[in-house]
């Protein structure tokens, strides 16, 4: 009985394996800080790899590793700015509406590789004080236009404090996502 177990978790893992998909997506991130004064969103870049796996007929399970560049501009003179960098592992379930359209929603893991005020062409080193990590949830949607190209939009709501020992209200991260996505073809 062990042997037909483990034979048939072989086959099952197996064909999972065949069926998975492997892409690259990358794209622009307009990000925020939550509960700061005079501020703007910034522009950033994200861009990393997937793998997606289906579930079911209409269900599939998508984990990432992506470079994303988030923080907040404030008004000012000096053009001040937050910028953080992290690497992110989202890991988000997906919805087929359609052959062609999902909708997606999950956690996003991040963790902190670099935190810079800028004021005035100078650049402060501050990731001492903020939070190597980060967690967020997020809701999104996707069109596939071809088997290979698509689109997606996602916003990911930050709900852990970017600030080391903050007691005051929570700092956190917010971040809309555009890009494309391309998937690999067997």
């Amino acid at each position: 009985m062990k042997k037909i177990m483990l034979v048939g978790a072989i086959a099952l893992f197996g064909a999972m394996n065949a069926q998975t998909k492997f892409g690259l997506k990358a794209g622009g991130n307009l990000s925020s800080v939550s509960n700061t004064e005079d501020n703007e969103s910034k522009f950033g870049f994200y861009g990393g790899a997937f793998a997606n796996m289906p579930l079911s007929a209409s269900f599939n399970i998508q984990p990432e590793l992506i470079y994303s560049g988030k923080g907040v501009s404030f008004d000012g003179a000096g053009d001040p700015r937050l910028n953080l960098d992290y690497i992110s592992v989202p890991v988000f379930f997906q919805y087929e509406a359609t052959p062609q359209f999902y909708l997606e929603a999950g956690p996003e893991f991040s963790f902190l590789i670099s935190a810079k005020t800028k004021y005035d062409g100078a650049s402060v080193d501050v990731k001492d004080s903020i939070n190597g990590f980060d967690l967020g949830i997020g809701l999104g949607a996707g069109y596939n236009f071809t088997a290979s190209f698509g689109a997606n939009i996602r916003y990911v709501a930050g709900v852990t404090d970017i600030l080391k020992d903050n007691e005051d209200d929570a700092y956190t991260n917010g971040v809309l996502q555009l890009g494309l996505t391309y998937t690999f073809q067997k």
